[in-house]
């Protein structure tokens, strides 16, 4: 489901894949469908209930807007089938939920995709993290000036989602380093708000307090009224520090500093790809399970009432 650009890797990926064959695409937009479909040989299907109710299909891959990967990824998994979708698995962590219980009742299996994982940024502070002995302050960055702003669905509010939900890789990144978050708070301010909820420009930025004493704090915002650019990740802790400012980081420690290079972040959808299905095919591990990814999710939902209610949000003991 989705003819964008995750959509055209993973359908390269299926076909190069001799365990699988691309048998439908379903698109919002049924003139990208059919040139999809003609590019890869596959049919075009006229909705995604039609994609999901195709008696052939095995498993559906959600690359779809982010309010369809709940309906889709629940009804494809009451059709029996297997389910590959990008994050969120859901806009509600409710729904998440209920979807992952589902799953595992039917014996069915839901990968939720979470590319910033695999990529050189995460792999090397999980690395080098140690190196720093007790993390107690933590920041990251992502702002992305635009304009134009393009009308499309993730400049739209109800189709993309509240940001920190739609952007989860933020905290996904948080909390798969330290753990759990027990308070939030969290602001978000949108420009140009019109009739259709499209917007030219987003901020969203929370406080997080982890159940280990570290704070930390994220800033997401993109469009046209974001002035400077900024992809950064720091890590303060008792022995030293991490600092990542787009691809270059840097590890200090006392008075000695050590240049960490890091990598392409090309291929990751590819990799996700081949990891999930070796774990579905050869039962090999895969590299996130569907509940982190709702833990992080109850987080987004916690910033969310944050922002809504300008009052701090206590998480519960278990989620």
């Amino acid at each position: 489901m989705g003819t964008g650009f995750a959509a055209k890797i993973r359908a390269q990926s299926i076909v190069a894949d001799s365990r699988t064959e691309l048998v439908a695409v379903a698109s919002s937009a049924p003139d990208r469908a059919q040139e999809f479909a003609t590019e890869f040989n596959c049919t075009a299907a006229a909705s995604w209930q039609e994609l999901v109710a195709m008696p052939n299909v095995d498993m559906v891959v959600i690359c779809s807007t982010n309010d369809l990967h709940g309906p889709i990824a629940k009804a494809a998994i009451e059709a029996l089938r297997h389910v590959i979708v990008e994050y969120p698995l859901a806009l509600e962590p409710q729904d998440a939920e209920e979807i992952i219980i589902l799953a595992a009742d039917r014996q069915l299996f839901l990968h939720v995709e979470h590319i910033e994982l695999l990529g050189s940024l995460h792999q090397a502070m999980t690395e080098w993290l140690p190196k720093i002995g007790q993390p107690y302050y933590a920041r990251y960055s992502t702002l992305t000036p635009q304009n134009p702003v393009p009308r499309k669905w993730s400049y739209q509010q109800q189709q993309f989602g509240f940001p920190l939900t739609a952007a989860l890789s933020r905290l996904h990144r948080f909390t798969d380093l330290f753990g759990k978050v027990d308070r939030v708070s969290c602001q978000e301010k949108y420009w140009g708000l019109d009739d259709q909820d499209y917007f030219h420009t987003l901020l969203c930025t929370a406080q997080l307090k982890f159940a280990n004493g570290l704070f930390a704090e994220v800033a997401y915002g993109k469009g046209q009224q974001i002035w400077a650019p900024s992809r950064r990740f720091e890590v303060q802790g008792d022995l030293g520090a991490m600092v990542f400012d787009g691809d270059q980081g840097t590890l200090i420690v006392g008075k000695e500093q050590t240049s960490i290079e890091l990598g392409s972040r090309k291929g990751m959808f590819i990799q996700d790809l081949n990891i999930a299905l070796a774990h579905f095919f050869d039962n090999e591990p895969n590299y996130v399970k569907p509940g982190a990814s709702l833990d992080s999710l109850w987080v987004a939902d916690a910033c969310r009432l944050a922002a809504f209610n300008g009052a701090v949000v206590m998480l519960p003991e278990q989620n």
